[in-house]
């Protein structure tokens, strides 16, 4: 697994490229954790109803929630403001 940022037009590389990883299958994916801090939640509480919002949505356009989101627990350290 690995990040290696792309650069765009005139070498600006976007937020979401920069957090973007690829599994050994060539897959892209996003960690949460990440996905919220470029999108300015400072509280990941906050950002888990967005996400059930998503996870509604792909349900509703009739794809697979189990195809593209995928449920891991991540230990953040203790003193960190992502409780």
């Amino acid at each position: 697994m690995g990040m290696k940022p792309v650069k765009t037009t005139g070498g600006h590389v976007s937020p979401f490229e920069r957090i973007k990883r690829t599994n050994e299958a060539g897959m892209e994916y996003w960690l949460s954790r990440e996905f919220a801090g470029v999108l300015g939640y400072g509280d990941y509480r906050n950002f888990e109803a967005v996400i059930e919002k998503a996870r509604l949505s792909c349900f509703n356009s009739g794809h697979r929630i189990e195809d593209h989101f995928v449920e891991i627990t991540e230990m953040v350290p203790i003193g960190s403001k992502d409780k």
